[in-house]
């Protein structure tokens, strides 16, 4: 049975830089929000994961663009 968006979990993942707009385009269906009073500036993504297959396929599109990760955290 599929879950719904309300009852899926929601990540927060921070890295770091500003992302390109075909490397957002990785991460559709998250908002994505640049933190620039951080030094070096960071670019916060948003948004609900339905499983641990799905959390670490996110992470290695992170890996995948080069960015640096530095937080992943589940929002409660």
């Amino acid at each position: 049975m599929p879950t719904s968006h309300e009852t899926q979990p929601v990540y927060r993942i921070c890295v770091q830089g500003r992302l390109s707009q075909t490397g957002a385009a990785w991460f559709e269906g998250f908002t994505l929000t640049v933190d620039e009073t951080t030094s070096p500036l960071q670019t916060r993504l948003e948004g609900p994961v339905i499983d641990q297959a799905e959390l670490h396929g996110l992470i290695s599109r992170v890996r995948d663009l080069g960015l640096t990760l530095i937080t992943v955290q589940r929002m409660d």
